[in-house]
């Protein structure tokens, strides 16, 4: 974590009453140094005769940053200034020009990492889904391992272990089961059509979010947005009418993905509001992560058996250490995919995070077309790319504000 710190300091050109020196004359090579005072928690106080005017405090991306508040006059000082001193005293101090360098260059390695995780993700997960006919198993799969890697963590205070409450939890068992049901028609969607044209029906997704925050949030979309949704809905139809591997049960399994996915960040919205009640991204989906394990052992268990033992798949005449490992490289990748997204969401806005999720979508589509020679029509690349267009429209328009009513 970041360590955020507080700088008072006066600005000298909004004092508009200097103080006078007394008449007696002023050598300033005589004048004694001001006196400092260093405190065991890093902090040291220095006499100063500068005006110290009010301090208007406002929370930024890189901490709290702290100016004078031009619209109030300056009272008389006290002569005391305070300034926080660096942890390591004496060190060299940082560049101002090598921090936003610095920023950007994390940015882009967790941007990298983001993509190359969700690629490898599709990848191993349509192999393991192209042997295993079994989606609710993968998905449990990928569950248990995430949550063996959130205990872990959390075991090892590579991330600290939250306190949550009963209410909390029953607050969070909603998004959890639509998690789960999300997650899980991904898989099947994934098992039975090709990636390229599931991240293609996924591009939906702005569509679902924008009827469902209508339905159950009122926020109504301006002109603005619902322009942007006919590309999407035209692009994703048109694909869908040329896609070679088309049947209408992977088709509805990503249109059901979508649903659930939506209405996950709705309900987040609805449910999670308490600024008491609430937790960072990063700790939610962890909790979530290991509520969907407990919600769908049970089903999976019920509904498909226990299909991934070594017995079961040498059975169904299927290499063991290969779907074994498959499967592990997904899930890892699964939940290291998501836990970056969450990283990337804390460090740049909404917006920002929506327009790389396109990029990140079409990279995905390129890449499985490519690896697994997905045979594309030329109608059907123009209908993605139709779709993929207004994705990026959506994420663009959706900070244009509508104009408030004149009463």
């Amino acid at each position: 974590m970041q360590s955020s710190a507080i700088a008072f300091s006066p600005s000298s050109s909004l004092s508009t009453h200097p103080r006078k020196l007394p008449g007696v004359g002023f050598n300033p090579l005589s004048a004694p140094s001001p006196a400092r005072q260093r405190f065991g928690n890093g902090f040291t106080v220095s006499s100063s005769t500068r005006s110290l005017g009010p301090i208007s405090c406002s929370l930024k991306q890189n901490g709290w940053v702290s100016s004078p508040n031009p619209g109030v006059p300056e009272p008389e000082s006290d002569g005391v200034l305070v300034r926080a001193a660096p942890e390591s005293v004496g060190g060299p101090e940082e560049s101002p020009k090598s921090k936003p360098f610095a920023d950007t260059l994390v940015l882009g390695t967790l941007f990298g990492l983001w993509y190359l995780f969700n690629i490898y993700f599709n990848i191993y997960n349509k192999q393991v889904l192209k042997a295993f006919h079994y989606p609710m198993t993968v998905t449990l799969v990928q569950f248990a391992v995430g949550t063996v890697l959130v205990t872990t963590m959390w075991t090892l205070n590579l991330y600290k272990r939250p306190k949550i409450s009963g209410a909390q939890l029953v607050a969070i068992l909603p998004l959890a089961l639509v998690h789960t049901l999300g997650n899980l028609f991904t898989n099947m969607s994934l098992g039975k059509v090709a990636v390229s044209f599931t991240h293609t029906i996924k591009a939906m997704e702005p569509f679902f979010s924008v009827v469902l925050s209508a339905m159950f949030l009122g926020e109504f979309p301006t002109l603005w947005v619902v322009s942007s949704l006919v590309p999407i809905v035209g692009g994703v139809g048109l694909a869908s009418m040329t896609e070679a591997s088309f049947n209408w049960p992977g088709f509805w399994s990503a249109m059901a993905s979508n649903l659930t996915n939506q209405s996950r960040n709705v309900l987040s919205k609805k449910f999670m509001v308490k600024k008491e009640e609430s937790l960072d991204n990063i700790t939610l989906f962890s909790i979530i992560t290991i509520m969907s394990f407990f919600l769908m052992a049970p089903a999976a268990i019920l509904t498909e058996g226990i299909k991934f033992t070594p017995s079961s798949l040498q059975a169904a005449g299927v290499n063991v250490n290969q779907l074994y490992s498959r499967s592990l490289i997904a899930a890892l990748c699964f939940h290291a995919y998501q836990q970056v997204s969450y990283m990337i969401l804390q460090r740049v806005s909404p917006v920002t995070h929506s327009v790389g999720n396109c990029v990140k979508r079409v990279v995905v589509i390129v890449t499985s077309v490519i690896f697994f020679r997905t045979p594309v029509s030329p109608i059907n690349s123009l209908g993605t790319g139709i779709a993929l267009a207004g994705v990026f429209l959506y994420s663009r328009v959706k900070r244009i504000k509508p104009k408030p009513k004149v009463a």
